[in-house]
């Protein structure tokens, strides 16, 4: 077990190395006017690296998570996790440039797609960062699936907790570097606020579900591995969500 860790952690720390992180040092230390003119002049390299840096960082993050449970748990939460990703900043991205005049910066599509896209960047790269430490986590406490004493669950239980911590962590970083983006695009500190909370609103709006039909991790222990569940599309997040209230009120 331990020669298996330490080879998927040095797989990891290699894999994160051919994302070249020098290109990171803008978008991670926030450097908004340098960042500004990325958005003003469109380079197709550009784009392709946050592409890379999010493919590779929520990758790695998704596939440490899923080797929890089994190899091919790894290799669907791998895939996953990024297609979560790419798939909420698609689908937002036309509804976020429609957003902006609105309330009060102009900017083009392809500005605000990059916009969405650069702070997902930052996200990925510290969750890849966390990739190689969450990967000895869970390589070294109780299998996930037939843990049924109480310390395996509290194991479970924490490094669920975690990896929510770990997620909250890269999320947050993430929009203060938005943030900070915003305000210097638009020159004013109300307006980048109320860009920032309808941009947070529509990616959660879409994200939430899209991260319910997908079920990027590990998902329920007790049922079999599959990429899709079958009633994958039956139902949605929200619908799920009102049900549950309904039951919790009524109980």
């Amino acid at each position: 077990m331990n020669a298996c860790c330490a080879a998927a952690s040095y797989f990891v720390v290699q894999s994160i190395s051919e994302v070249n992180l020098s290109n990171a040092g803008p978008l991670l230390r926030g450097e908004s006017e340098q960042i500004a003119h990325w958005i003003e002049k469109w380079e197709g390299r550009r784009f392709g690296y946050c592409l890379g840096a999010v493919v590779v960082g929520s990758s790695l993050f998704g596939a440490a998570l899923g080797a929890w449970r089994s190899p091919l748990q790894a290799l669907y939460s791998g895939l996953k996790f990024p297609l979560v990703i790419l798939l909420t900043t698609t689908g937002t991205a036309l509804l976020n440039g429609m957003l902006a005049p609105l309330l009060g910066l102009n900017l083009k599509f392809r500005q605000s797609m990059l916009i969405i896209l650069f702070s997902y960047t930052i996200a990925a790269l510290i969750l890849g960062g966390f990739s190689s430490i969450l990967l000895f986590i869970v390589l070294n406490v109780p299998p996930v699936q037939g843990a049924s004493s109480s310390a395996a669950w509290v194991c479970f239980s924490l490094v669920r907790v975690m990896v929510v911590g770990l997620i909250a962590f890269a999320g947050i970083l993430a929009n203060v570097r938005l943030r900070q983006l915003l305000v210097h695009l638009s020159g004013s500190l109300a307006v980048s606020r109320r860009l920032l909370f309808g941009w947070l609103a529509a990616n959660l709006f879409l994200g939430a579900q899209i991260s319910w039909l997908l079920r990027p991790f590990i998902g329920s222990p007790e049922k079999p591995i599959e990429f899709l569940r079958q009633n994958a599309f039956s139902g949605n997040f929200y619908e799920t969500v009102f049900l549950a209230l309904k039951s919790l009120f009524n109980s």
